[in-house]
């Protein structure tokens, strides 16, 4: 940590790290269900090509199948925005974004804390899924409350090691999960081969862009849709602050105003790892990635940054003792960073699978 400041507790690191990492999770499933309501209009499909890819996209399929089977609009939604025993769910990571806020409430702002009990109330006011016809604006809201805490977090908490853990959870999460919904677009979402450069193909590829936000700011810079410029846009764009290099550079910029390691050198595991990738995603063209296979790399580029996030558990977080065999009752704070290392360790075995 840097000596011109008092060091962060390591627990304090790994609550506002997941804080961000729960709520950019939020964040996307509900935009990933909104584009897919949006999808279903313009082209209809069978439910299990119409919904199923958005199981796929959390790596949570065969849990799916075991609880629910086939993926329908109504119980696709119901896993992915409310259903409590999904970990990675909407209400699961409001509920778990608000336990840790709550932890940490002398370091973040009490706006912070305002905004994300506010959503956290306004799922559980749900409960379940809302009238179709609200459906659509109903994520759009839990969608805009996430996009205004990370405003209010900005403009009302100082950039300090705090901020900068949670800029750095926000940026992993979001780059995984760009490189997901490219992977599924690449290996799954098509129903035929024969849909390959047809209207149909635009169509999903539009979508791709939109679960990203990021459909007007193609077309600001590429104009017509082809494949090889949504990869180089979605993976390899410096600009975009959703595509993949954006958010591995955001990341490492924050991981090096932590550490106050000067660059060309590290002195944590994860720094080498992140600066590795950095190096990577800088001076890799799209054209050698698709020749190369571009779900290998898009694996392969998951599996570095599920390393990255091991090894920042592994240099930051609280290693807690381990509990005799007749344990006394925890305390609350053991309590809670051991219930979060469950939930992080079931994230990662979903991410890996």
């Amino acid at each position: 940590m840097k000596s011109d400041s008092l060091p962060l507790l390591s627990r304090v690191a790994d609550s506002v790290y997941w804080m961000a990492r729960y709520i950019e999770r939020a964040e996307n499933v509900a935009r990933y269900i909104g584009v897919n309501l949006n999808l279903q209009i313009d082209l209809p499909l069978a439910p299990a090509h119409q919904w199923q890819p958005l199981i796929d996209t959390t790596g949570d399929a065969e849990e799916f199948r075991e609880r629910f089977g086939v993926a329908t609009q109504t119980r696709v939604i119901e896993y992915l925005a409310y259903d409590t025993e999904n970990p990675s769910s909407i209400a699961s990571c409001l509920r778990f974004a608000r336990e840790n806020a709550r932890s940490v409430r002398e370091t973040i702002s009490s706006e912070m804390w305002a905004q994300v009990n506010s959503m956290y109330l306004q799922i559980q006011a749900q409960r379940s899924m809302p009238e179709p016809e609200r459906m659509l604006d109903a994520f759009r809201e839990i969608r805009l409350g996430c996009h205004l805490f990370e405003g209010v977090t900005d403009a009302t908490m100082s950039h300090n090691e705090a901020w900068h853990f949670m800029r750095l959870g926000r940026m992993l999460e979001r780059a995984d999960k760009t490189s997901r919904i490219l992977d599924v677009k690449y290996f799954m979402l098509l129903p035929s081969a024969f849909d390959i450069g047809t209207p149909y193909d635009d169509i999903h590829w539009s979508a791709v862009l939109r679960s990203v936000s990021g459909f007007e700011m193609y077309r600001k810079r590429y104009g017509r849709i082809t494949p090889p410029d949504v990869v180089d846009f979605l993976v390899m764009d410096n600009e975009f602050p959703r595509a993949v290099r954006f958010c591995i550079t955001s990341a490492s910029d924050s991981l090096r105003s932590i550490t106050g390691t000067p660059i060309g050198a590290f002195r944590y595991r994860s720094e080498q790892l992140m600066g590795q990738l950095r190096a990577e995603l800088d001076f890799t063209s799209v054209d050698v990635v698709i020749r190369g296979g571009l779900h290998e790399y898009l694996d392969r580029l998951q599996l570095k940054m599920n390393e990255i996030d091991s090894s920042l558990r592994d240099d930051f977080a609280v290693r807690l003792p381990q509990a005799p065999t007749a344990a006394p009752t925890q305390t609350s704070s053991q309590s809670q960073s051991q219930s979060q290392s469950a939930v992080s360790q079931s994230a990662d075995a979903n991410q890996t699978a």
